[in-house]
């Protein structure tokens, strides 16, 4: 045999084996496909979803009663409590419209107190919220006209106070 013969034997068969050794990486780096998410279940369809709004509504009707009596620290203090009952109505994808009525409510109430405080812009920024809430939600009703109403009164309050 001439070494011409056996070195483009050898050449082959390297070759060869760099391939399979290539094609085996291939095979290794490939994963088993990943099993299809479960859809996740709407936590506004949970009943615990209906008695979060019922009890934000009823921590505002509260709150705003004790405002009108001038306990504004009594007011605070329910407003403070109320936060993660919003929090939890905000966390949904969607949130329901009662859900957004009552986060609304509640941010109207908290910023009415900021103002008494003097907070006057982080007031503006809750503000701001109910109107972005409002000029988006689908669809449009009379309540939701009458809701950006009041956001932007509300804006209009806080920019007569940054004057």
């Amino acid at each position: 045999m001439n070494l011409s013969t056996t070195g483009n034997l050898s050449y082959a068969v390297g070759v060869r084996f760099l391939l399979i050794l290539a094609a085996a990486a291939l095979l290794c780096s490939c994963s088993a496909p990943t099993p299809a998410e479960a859809p996740k279940k709407d936590p506004t369809a949970d009943p615990s979803y209906g008695i979060a709004i019922q009890e934000l509504a009823a921590m505002g009707q509260q709150a705003d009663q004790l405002m009108k009596g001038g306990r504004t620290p009594e007011a605070a203090t329910i407003i403070n409590n109320g936060q993660p009952l919003l929090e939890k109505l905000l966390a949904a994808p969607h949130p329901t419209l009662e859900a957004m009525q009552a986060v609304s409510d509640f941010d109207h109430l908290y910023g009415r107190l900021l103002i008494g405080n003097g907070y006057v812009g982080s007031a503006r920024m809750l503000f701001q919220k109910n109107v972005t809430r409002w000029k988006t939600w689908k669809p449009q009703t009379d309540e939701t006209a009458r809701r950006l109403k009041q956001a932007e009164d509300d804006i209009a309050e806080c920019d007569r106070h940054m004057q």
